[in-house]
């Protein structure tokens, strides 16, 4: 059954909703969505208490630390993390309070995956701690990976044959359709299909989602193999097209 899972994305120190395909390293290009008010702490507190598990902080850039020490103190073994996580940090973030740690570019080098750092990194942490990032941008023939704030496209094609591979090696999957994110239009249907269709590891899609119909719509497409996070659409960032309240009821079904 496919869940909602939260998410707390910081930026400058801040809780943030921002447009996926503008976060490079030109800031004046950025497209801001939602800047909280509230502590990455009062988000975490509000997961904590309604006992929405598995969701994660994104650190997007520098600058992020504090506040993603301040949401995993919050609420210890609740939350995953990801943003600038290597095979130096991950055991520190763990002990931090993180339930697991979300890597995407430690894992490549000039845009190519290297195995040996995966492997390293599993010895280190165990293989139930990591979370692999495949978040991706759609090309003419299917998705690729991408890195460096999703700017870097690897030698990494989506695929059913790439998860085999890479299952061994985590607890899970999250994927960011990189292209919609932070857009509200809608989900990629495709993609959610395609990896739906999978199922050896839980998955985590996210990107595009404009309304219940759309965690429904999740559900439907992966045969609820794949639960689903939601940014922008949400009240809780000053969106106006789904109440938090409403994915904590569908949860609770």
């Amino acid at each position: 059954m496919t869940r909602f899972r939260p998410c707390i994305d910081l930026h400058q120190g801040k809780v943030k909703q921002i447009v996926g395909g503008s976060l490079d390293l030109d800031e004046h290009r950025l497209k801001t969505n939602f800047v909280s008010d509230r502590s990455a702490s009062f988000y975490a507190e509000r997961y904590r208490d309604d006992q929405m598990d598995g969701g994660h902080v994104i650190k997007l850039g520098a600058g992020n630390d504090a506040a993603a020490r301040e949401a995993l103190a919050t609420w210890p073994g609740g939350l995953q993390i990801g943003g600038g996580i290597t095979g130096e940090n991950a055991a520190g973030w763990l002990s931090a309070g993180a339930s697991q740690v979300i890597v995407t570019s430690y894992l490549f080098e000039d845009a190519r995956f290297v195995e040996k750092r995966l492997h390293e990194l599993v010895a280190e942490i165990g293989r139930e701690h990591l979370v692999i990032d495949l978040s991706c941008r759609r090309l003419d023939n299917g998705w690729v990976v991408a890195m460096n704030r999703w700017q870097t496209l690897t030698d990494l094609s989506i695929s059913l044959d790439l998860l085999d591979e890479l299952a061994g090696s985590c607890a899970e999957f999250l994927i960011h359709a990189a292209d919609v994110e932070g857009k509200c239009q809608g989900i990629d249907d495709d993609l959610v299909r395609m990896l739906g269709s999978w199922g050896r590891r839980p998955l985590v899609y996210a990107g595009g989602v404009r309304g219940m119909a759309d965690l429904h719509r999740v559900e439907a497409l992966s045969k609820g193999r794949m639960d689903c996070s939601v940014g922008s659409a949400l009240d809780l960032f000053g969106g106006t097209l789904m109440r938090y309240a409403d994915c904590v009821a569908f949860n609770q079904r």
